[in-house]
Parts: C-alpha cells; structure tokens; sequence
C-alpha cells in the first residue's frame, strides 16, 4: 500500500472513532509522523492537502522544514534539549514535549530573541514509567502556573506518551486522566494558559485517545510503515 493510501485508512479509523465519541471530525489533527522517513514520503502526501508533520528529532525538522513547502505545520514531538531550542524556535508551530521550567524558560528567551510566540504543551508521564520523560500529573498545574509567567510563550494544552500495550483498551484510563487534568488547570484560568490541545493516542492507541478526547493524535508507523533505526 502507498503512504496516501494508509493515511487514508487511519482517516477512516479515526472518522469512526469520532463518530462513536459523538465528536466532530474537525476537532482532531492526524499528525503524520515522518521521523526517520525520508522527504519523498512526505510529499506522497502533499497533494492530497496534508499538512501536519511530526518529527522526533531537530536536526530532521529542520533539514525536512529546508526543502518542503513553508505552509507545513511541524510538530517537535521528541524529548527537546535546550541548546537545540534556537534551530525550530521560529519552525515548529508546537513544541509537545515540554517537561521543565528550565526548558520553557529557554523557549522563552530563544521566542523573545526571534519576536515570535511559541506554543507548548506540557508533556506528562501519566502511567509514570520510569523510561519515559515528562512530569507526574501531580507536578503538572504548578509547571503550567510557572510557565504562565514567562514571556513570548503559550501553553496550548497537554501531552502524553501512553505505555505501550497490545490491548489499546489497557490505555483509555491513561487518556482519561490526562483529559481530566487538562479540564481542571484549563479551571484556574492561567494567562497564557488554553486548555484546548490534547495530544495523546499513536499508531496503536489513537482510536482509544480520540474517545477519551484526544485531540492530536500521533501516528507514524500506520502511515509511513515500520521504521528501521539501523540506519
């Protein structure tokens, strides 16, 4: 199967999933993650008015954001270091995974330097596992509160990275208590602070994370195919 043809088969799944959750399909963006791929399975998907791309890494944000169309949204979805910052400040249109004050406040000052507003979410390890980055749920209103403070920064909502299980189902509780978490901070009305993006469910889980609310979700593999990191 082509690259168009299984985005077209996760558009499905995930039309049905909003049709089940009573939800309307423009409340949620597919985000095709396209890390480690290369640029000509992206442009696969160009024709067909796709516009939201994910990467892992910033070298391969920037590289790709160098040779594709400029009207892309790419999304930084892997684990940021902060003196990488600087190189997507002005190119992701949001940054999913941040998990530190220390890492916002960069994304602060890069944001200042370059006179944009950059878009966050907050990245919360809500199973807890160890190998996993992002905050505890616990920890989590009092990132945003602080957050909320420094300028040229925005926080647009949540995000997770759900254990991986065979069963999506073992996962649902995970989705729900990181939509409960977002509905009670976007309650403390925190400048800067929107409550309206929750970026949870990939490949395996998505249909689960648009139910409980998701609404970004992440999917590589069930579009560009299984990925080979030999390489």
């Amino acid at each position: 199967m082509s690259v168009y043809e299984n985005y077209l088969e996760v558009e499905k799944k995930v039309q049905e999933a909003c049709k089940r959750a009573g939800r309307n399909r423009e409340e949620v963006t597919l985000i095709a993650v396209s890390k480690t791929k290369p640029v000509s399975m992206i442009e696969e998907l160009l024709p067909h008015g796709v516009v939201d791309f994910g990467e892992n890494k910033v070298q391969e944000l920037t590289a790709k954001y160098e040779v594709l169309p400029k009207d892309l949204n790419w999304h930084l979805i892997g684990h940021l270091q902060r003196n990488k910052v600087k190189y997507i400040i002005d190119k992701a249109c949001l940054i999913h995974s941040v998990d530190s004050i220390r890492l916002a406040e960069t994304i602060s000052q890069e944001a200042v330097k370059k006179n944009v507003t950059a878009s966050i979410l907050v990245e919360v390890n809500v199973a807890e596992e160890e190998s996993k980055f992002g905050v505890t749920s616990e920890e989590t209103e009092k990132l945003v509160e602080e957050i909320s403070k420094l300028p040229n920064i925005e926080v647009k909502g949540l995000m997770t990275i759900a254990p991986f299980v065979e069963n999506s189902e073992e996962n649902r509780l995970v989705f729900r208590n990181l939509r409960n978490l977002s509905v009670d901070i976007a309650a403390k009305k925190f400048n800067n602070v929107t409550m309206n993006v929750l970026s949870m469910g990939m490949t395996g889980d998505y249909e689960v994370a648009i139910e409980e609310g998701a609404t970004m979700v992440r999917v590589g593999t069930g579009i560009f195919g299984e990925r080979d990191y030999s390489k």
